[in-house]
């Protein structure tokens, strides 16, 4: 089964279960996943599902910030049970290790040397590793790698 599918299965269950917020997380999910496809005309595959997932959960990291700041601890809760219900949606992320390991190879593979050489090496780790890594942990990785 498909990511779009069991998201929309998801959909059904909670409809069903009466879960208000988890349907309208899931909603809010398709409608992005929709606007993208009619925007594209495409059809979108598990990645392009998960980078549209990866794309709301960082939204969502940026407006509990925002709330916590203004003292809207309500509205930062409601942000964080969102984010819980799209994180079930990502794969296994990969450990801080794991993600120094493979920056590590493909710095080695691309022969970058130096700070001067991260676009060229994030256009390659991006491919590999979205939606398997926090990209911001993946990041700061190549700066190490080519720092070093």
């Amino acid at each position: 089964m498909s990511l779009k599918d069991q998201i929309t299965e998801d959909m059904k269950t909670a409809m069903r279960a009466k879960d208000s917020e988890r349907l309208g997380t899931i909603r809010l999910l398709q409608a992005a996943m929709k606007q993208k496809e009619v925007d594209e005309r495409i059809t979108l595959d598990d990645a392009a599902v998960v980078a549209i997932v990866d794309k709301l959960i960082k939204q969502r990291k940026d407006s509990i910030t925002a709330f916590e700041g203004a003292g809207r601890q309500d509205l930062a809760d409601k942000e964080k049970a969102e984010m819980a219900v799209l994180q079930a949606y990502l794969p296994e992320r990969m450990s801080a290790e794991e993600v120094t390991a493979a920056v590590k190879a493909i710095v080695a593979e691309v022969g970058a040397a130096g700070p001067g050489d991260m676009g060229k090496v994030m256009g390659v780790v991006k491919t590999r590793l979205a939606g398997k890594a926090d990209m911001g942990q993946v990041s700061a990785a190549v700066k190490a790698a080519l720092a070093g």
